[in-house]
């Protein structure tokens, strides 16, 4: 196994990663993995976790999928039974499993006299099934999984849950209301969750990324020739790096946050990874 960035050592753990079929949390499997952590990974989509699964035992890591809905608080349920019964107590949890849908986005970032008759979707036409879709996803998909493993930690010392925020909860972006919504009610969620589990073993953390290209926002940021759209050019010229991130440069912040050395008195807060975005005022 490769070693991790920070030496943060999580033999004997066993960390559960839902969404882990997608570019970050896939990431984030083969990080904890690496750092020793027997990892369960969780998603609708059990072939895409299988592939990053394999993956962790080609390189000597222990690590299974599992096919998971994470708006089923049933499935978690046995989810988690299974979990145990093959790796042990949930020790850590990322809940990555989240996302945005099309019906819960408009075409244009401003709106203009003329668009509620014009052919375009706007704010008047959001499908409210798609945005209530967006906010169960991101919202429910957290407190749901929270719900089923952490049971498994509570009274047992060194836990940790870290939730997957986003620069939206900051600063809502243009086009994306559901989601951005949906962002803020987690990192409030990860306050409320940090003061509710203080007493007994649990820190409660998140991670919000700045601005990396993925699957899920490929068509937002790319022209289907592989040129970059204009928004694109927005979110480059508001980044004070310059660029996208990559998924290996949120590895320092997870594997911090999970460091109950490092970080043995940090609960409650949102590390934003972002490349100076949340900084800049644009002058």
């Amino acid at each position: 196994m490769q070693k991790n960035v920070l030496n943060t050592d999580l033999s004997g753990k066993v960390a559960v990663v839902t969404g882990a079929g997608g570019v970050l949390c896939s990431a984030f499997s083969l990080t904890l993995a690496r750092a020793g952590a027997k990892v369960a990974l969780l998603d609708l989509n059990d072939a895409a976790a299988e592939e990053v699964a394999a993956k962790i035992r080609e390189e000597g890591g222990e690590a299974k999928a599992y096919k998971c809905d994470v708006l089923n608080k049933e499935i978690c349920y046995a989810v988690a039974d299974e979990v145990e019964k093959d790796l042990g107590k949930c020790d850590i949890l990322i809940n990555g499993a989240g996302g945005n849908n099309a019906k819960a986005t408009t075409d244009k970032e401003y709106f203009e006299l003329g668009d509620i008759d014009a052919d375009t979707k706007s704010f008047f036409d959001l499908d409210s099934a798609g945005v209530g879709f967006v906010f169960n996803l991101n919202f429910l998909g957290t407190l749901i999984p929270t719900q089923a493993f952490a049971r498994q930690m509570v009274g047992r010392e060194g836990c940790n849950i870290i939730n997957i925020s986003s620069m939206n909860a900051y600063t809502p972006l243009t086009k994306i209301p559901a989601y951005s919504g949906a962002k803020a009610a987690i990192s409030n969620f990860t306050q409320w969750l940090a003061v509710h589990f203080s007493r007994v073993g649990i820190r409660v953390n998140a991670i919000a990324p700045g601005f990396f290209s993925t699957k899920q926002n490929a068509a937002l940021l790319w022209n289907p020739d592989g040129s970059p759209t204009a928004r694109t050019g927005k979110i480059l010229a508001a980044t004070p790096m310059g660029r996208f991130g990559e998924s290996k440069e949120l590895d320092g912040s997870l594997l911090f946050l999970l460091n109950n050395e490092a970080a043995s008195f940090i609960t409650g807060v949102v590390i934003p990874v972002d490349g100076g975005f949340s900084a800049y005022s644009g002058v």
